[in-house]
């Protein structure tokens, strides 16, 4: 069974290093966390796994890598500057504010009806560039990553010679001045997205929306989430964004309620169409901001010879709410009868932190710790991730501890390891506890068919 409570998760994550509270010395920062040893190893198997599926195994998308700091005209003519803010109400008994459209004419946090105005937050950080802040030079950190796909289209295309259907795929951090961040990482303030922007025939939108929404629920089974824990959400147009013909929302039973884990929005040609220049001439559907500072044509030539501005299927996920999602998923306690219990983490083997602990049975003995560090350092060879030397001389202790991190396989090294030929190991399954001998020389092979 899935963790129940934010707190089961939020205990596991600082007692074995997965997530700590930003600058916790200082009493931290609300909205800012930090991964920890085992938590940066999870988040880049997440990031690997879906960079494999969106750019690796496809033949049609390409990477982008963009900056975070932001020009400030991006921002204006995407119409960030203008929308990306929500009108707050701050409680004038208890100081305490909220967006307008959470609270019913009373604070939620002390019943008070003596409150403000609504009034627009900016939601995007504003920062200085250059030596002198005036007032005038000045850009944002950027609150999507998607903006930079759209400036970038035309580059990449002139690179690549893509033809539609094509996509450019990107994942990075974004920033957001969220008014109350909350639910531990799912809604935070500094965070890293996984945004998808694929390019298509117009008229072809409808079609390709579906394609990706099946295609993003299958992934997500695949990182280990369970589809009866899972929804999809078809936005209603009166609720879309203003971007938006039509958005899919693929929501996840969090321990704090059903919420979104990722969208799918079908853009049209919204965002080619406000950073384009000579938008008379490009018969554009969207209503955009008129601009008359791009310097680029942001059109393709389709299969008709004909040039187009191509319409956009958006999937973008948080990268923390996908770690919160996977871990909540995987997060189990197991009743082994006669008072014993224990945590498992049954995390999927790409995803785990750390993929084979080497144990030795006795951590004094120089010859285990010698066929130890060797069997580590051969098994690193092949490539599967991360192999821990587990050096704490308790094996009972060291098999709880890698079943509560997610471990799939621990090795333990003993005494008829090094006394009898030929040399093997016990090989523990994280999820059966299973134990079995295996001979060293084995290894190699066994690993490579177990993890790849």
């Amino acid at each position: 069974m899935p963790a129940t409570t934010m707190d089961q998760l939020v205990s596991l994550c600082k007692r074995r290093g997965f997530i700590f509270q930003n600058a916790d010395i200082y009493g931290g920062l609300q909205g800012v966390y930090d991964y920890g040893p085992l938590g940066v190893e999870l988040k880049n198997n997440l990031k690997a796994a879906w960079w494999r599926a969106m750019v690796y195994e496809r033949d049609d998308v390409e990477g982008l890598d963009s900056a975070i700091l932001t020009n400030q005209k991006v921002l204006h003519y995407s119409g960030h500057e203008d929308t990306f803010s929500d009108p707050m109400i701050d409680c004038k008994k208890c100081k305490s504010r909220f967006r307008a459209d959470h609270i019913n004419g009373k604070c939620p946090n002390c019943g008070s009806a003596d409150l403000t105005e609504p009034r627009p937050f900016n939601l995007m950080f504003k920062t200085a560039i250059g030596p002198v802040d005036d007032g005038y030079s000045y850009g944002y950190l950027r609150p999507e990553t998607a903006q930079a796909i759209f400036t970038q289209f035309k580059n990449v295309v002139d690179s690549t010679s893509r033809k539609l259907p094509f996509g450019i795929a990107q994942i990075g951090k974004s920033f957001r001045n969220e008014i109350t961040p909350r639910n531990f990482i799912f809604r935070v303030r500094e965070f890293e997205q996984a945004e998808l922007e694929f390019f298509i025939e117009p008229g072809e939108d409808e079609k390709w929306h579906e394609i990706w929404k099946e295609n993003r629920i299958n992934w997500w089974l695949e990182q280990g989430l369970k589809k009866e824990h899972m929804n999809i959400y078809t936005t209603p147009k009166e609720d879309l964004a203003h971007y938006a013909k039509a958005c899919y929302d693929i929501e996840y039973q969090f321990p704090h309620g059903m919420e979104e884990l990722e969208g799918i929005a079908n853009r049209t040609d919204y965002d080619l169409g406000n950073h384009t220049k000579a938008q008379e001439e490009m018969n554009l559907t969207s209503h955009c901001h008129p601009n008359s500072e791009s310097t680029q044509k942001l059109c393709i030539m389709n299969d008709n010879n004909q040039w187009v501005v191509p319409f956009v299927i958006e999937p973008s996920m948080g990268i923390d709410r996908g770690v919160l999602a996977v871990m909540t998923e995987a997060y189990t306690e197991e009743d082994l009868g006669e008072g014993n219990s224990r945590i498992v983490l049954k995390l999927k083997k790409h995803l785990a932190p750390i993929k084979v602990a080497v144990i030795p049975l006795k951590k004094n003995n120089e010859q285990i710790m010698a066929k130890c560090h060797e069997i580590k350092q051969n098994l690193l060879k092949l490539g599967i991730g991360r192999v821990a030397l587990e050096n704490t001389g308790n094996i009972g202790k060291a098999y709880r501890r890698h079943d509560e991190i997610g471990t799939p396989l621990c090795i333990t090294v003993d005494f008829e390891t090094i006394e009898q030929q030929p040399e093997s190991v016990t090989i523990r399954d994280r999820d059966t506890m299973e134990q079995h001998r295996v001979n060293v020389a084995d290894l190699p092979n066994y690993l490579r068919e177990y993890f790849l």
